[in-house]
């Protein structure tokens, strides 16, 4: 599986980028059949509290699973996405 990380007007430091990996990973685990992920780290106001947008797109054979939450930090803001995704990934399988 790829896991592309964009961090858009700003870089990202090699943490964050492994917190990121470490969390796509344990999505991995719960269905191995995930294809690729797509996360996007962006900035939203910068003089305001709460504007670290994190945005993650699994891509999965038939269809795609996405989220995307804000905060005031990236690790809460791909926290909150990893437990959005986490429900939904649960919720497909449990379909089949």
């Amino acid at each position: 599986m790829t896991i592309n990380i964009h961090s858009i007007h700003f870089h990202i430091d090699n943490n964050l980028e492994s917190f990121i990996e470490k969390k796509i990973n344990k999505l991995l685990k719960l269905d191995n059949k995930i294809i690729s992920s797509d996360v996007f780290l962006k900035l939203s106001k910068a003089e305001s509290y709460s504007n670290k947008i994190a945005e993650i797109k699994l891509k999965y054979p038939g269809s795609e699973f996405f989220a995307k939450r804000k905060s005031d930090t990236f690790e809460e803001s791909t926290n909150q996405v990893f437990h959005a995704l986490r429900k939904q990934i649960l919720k497909n399988k449990a379909k089949k």
